[in-house]
């Protein structure tokens, strides 16, 4: 069976043919236990868009999404996008002064939220937001076909703000089908695949799994949240043969005690973004299944992956894979001119599949788009043959006196001590080398290393220079909701944690 081009299929019209082809076989499994056929995902979805429809939201309207997981978030997504309205996702954990920001930029009229975001999401925004609407929504009389097409604009979706503000990226019916399909093909998922996800559904990593499910004819398994003591037990429970994870979830796994689904699980392939490169293999060994790399943001969906039969010769050496073939990478200076093969600069890319801009902010598109590249902020090298290696990102690095030093390098050989639970390393001022480098660590409370013990672990791995002097130990570090640390927020609450970091030259 040819299936359509995505650039050319929006979103109404990938759900109708997939519930025509699949109809009552499962699509979509949550946690507890709920399921729905792909045509009950159809019949659900066109419910959301009669509801909608009575409630006077018209095509372009902007609807906010304000909900912990559930089965509905992804019909309620699919219900405003279908029907040519644009979503908003905001994650469920925002306090009232980050979910207002987003609401008022984005010019949300409407939001769905659950009893988790009720106060908030009224406190955010009392004089916008026309309806507030839970989960239990009536099927109501269906509506007319929506006038959707693959460049309607489906989602404003918020970065994280890891660096700043949040910044929404204007994502259409083309961009999610361009992103299912080329996820659906680097993961070679099928209608005999169960794939998993357990980010928060705010983020960008469930809504492509549910297209590149949807594309694939596959069943999705949708969990409430991230739960490094029970994860593994789900992919067992559920048969799960691929996931994708990403940021620390990997090195929380690893510090989980071996267990029986260890074992006893249907995995035959995980795809990873910031797989722990000194622990790729064990990670392999424990669940029996090969690690891959892949690479994306949000802007520009997925760009590079480590392909199966590239595996291999990738372990453990923090690859990113090759561009895929509906894009191009480079790395370049500081001046955009393309490096040579094992030189360190920025990684842009260009191609197809990619967001239309940051809504309301044309200089940050046009700084983002500079030179005709989409300019990631990551810093990676090449080889001769095009596999791209990850090296960290260009705001974060530390400039210790004449050093530039990559935090992600440190993070990574401190997060394999095994009485690290979970790391972060930033930069602090210094008067006399500009900056200095800090750890915050959260350690096993079985272990507790002690900084002195941390510091002669990674003298041992690295150059003497990129042994962080400032050491802080917390019982747990902030995330964004990709499961980023968020750096920014480190160092907010200064008062309270002075007494408690540790100077190495004291």
């Amino acid at each position: 069976m040819t299936e359509p081009d995505p650039r050319d299929e929006d979103l109404f019209s990938l759900v109708r043919r997939q519930a025509a082809r699949f109809g009552d076989k499962n699509f979509m499994s949550f946690g507890d236990g709920e399921s729905m056929s792909y045509r009950g995902l159809e019949q659900r979805i066109a419910a959301v868009r009669a509801h909608l429809h009575r409630a006077g939201i018209a095509p372009g309207d902007r609807v906010a999404l304000m909900m912990k997981n559930s089965l509905f978030y992804p019909v309620a997504w699919l219900g405003i996008v279908t029907g040519g309205a644009v979503a908003v996702p905001v994650n469920s954990r925002l306090g009232e002064v980050d979910a207002r920001y987003i609401l008022e930029r984005s010019g949300a009229v409407a939001a769905f939220i659950d009893e988790t975001t009720d106060v908030v999401a009224r406190a955010a925004a009392p004089d916008r937001l026309r309806h507030l609407w839970t989960s239990q929504i009536d099927m109501g009389a269906p509506v007319p076909e929506p006038g959707v097409h693959a460049g309607t604009l489906a989602n404003i979706q918020y970065t994280s703000g890891t660096t700043g503000w949040p910044k929404g990226c204007l994502l259409t019916h083309r961009y999610w089908q361009r992103m299912g399909a080329a996820a659906a093909q680097v993961m070679e998922l099928n209608d005999t695949d169960t794939l998993l996800t357990s980010q928060p559904h705010s983020y960008i990593d469930p809504q492509w799994n549910v297209i590149a499910a949807l594309r694939a004819g596959a069943h999705l398994v949708l969990l409430d949240s991230f739960h490094p003591s029970t994860f593994m037990r789900d992919v067992a429970r559920f048969g799960v043969t691929v996931f994708y994870c990403l940021g620390v979830m990997p090195t929380l796994l690893l510090k989980q005690p071996p267990a029986a689904e260890d074992g006893a699980n249907a995995l035959t392939r995980v795809y990873c973004s910031a797989i722990p490169v000194e622990h790729h293999a064990t990670l392999e060994n424990r669940w029996g299944a090969p690690w891959s790399e892949a690479f994306g943001m949000t802007e520009t969906g997925l760009n590079t992956a480590v392909l199966p039969s590239e595996h291999d010769r990738c372990v453990g050496t923090q690859s990113i894979g090759r561009a895929l073939p509906h894009n191009e990478a480079a790395i370049v200076d500081e001046a955009d001119r393309e490096l040579s093969p094992g030189e360190v600069g920025e990684l842009v890319f260009r191609g197809l599949g990619f967001m239309e801009g940051y809504h309301g902010d044309p200089e940050a598109t046009a700084l983002f788009w500079r030179n005709g590249w989409a300019h990631t902020g990551d810093l990676a090298s090449r080889d001769e043959e095009g596999f791209i290696y990850y090296r960290g990102r260009r705001k974060e690095m530390v400039r210790r006196g004449g050093e530039n030093i990559a935090p992600v390098e440190i993070e990574t050989a401190l997060s394999a001590h095994p009485g690290v639970l979970e790391c972060a390393v930033a930069s602090v001022p210094d008067p006399d080398l500009g900056e200095e480098i800090k750890a915050y660590v959260v350690p096993r409370a079985d272990m507790e290393p002690s900084p002195h013990e941390l510091a002669a672990y990674l003298r041992q791995r690295l150059a003497p220079f990129k042994v962080p002097r400032y050491w802080e130990f917390r019982t747990h570090l902030p995330h964004t909701p990709s499961e980023k640390v968020a750096k920014p927020e480190l160092e907010r609450d200064k008062a309270y944690w002075a007494e408690r970091t540790i100077d190495l030259k004291d």
